[in-house]
């Protein structure tokens, strides 16, 4: 049961982070309020690491940022490395 909350919890952060960087090269775009960088990095902390990347890479957006370039990549190595440890028979 754990396992199916887990899931659950990291698509739906997953979906809002991608949507959440999406959103803000939008607003980069129309040269509008911007979300927060430590709101962009906090979602990926929170395990939307790996829509982070993607629509970094999708949008192109923050891949100049030296915090963003290496460290969401750092962040989504580090939350594998303590998924395995915490759920070894993954």
């Amino acid at each position: 049961m754990i396992k199916i909350i887990l899931l659950a919890y990291l698509l739906l952060i997953n979906i809002i982070t991608y949507f959440t960087y999406a959103a803000d090269k939008t607003k980069a775009r129309q040269n509008k309020w911007r979300i927060p960088e430590r709101t962009l990095i906090l979602l990926a902390l929170l395990g939307g690491s790996p829509a982070a990347l993607l629509a970094m890479k999708h949008y192109h957006h923050k891949t100049r940022h030296l915090k963003f370039k290496l460290g969401i990549p750092i962040i989504l190595i580090i939350q594998i490395i303590i998924t395995f440890f915490l759920y070894p028979n993954i």
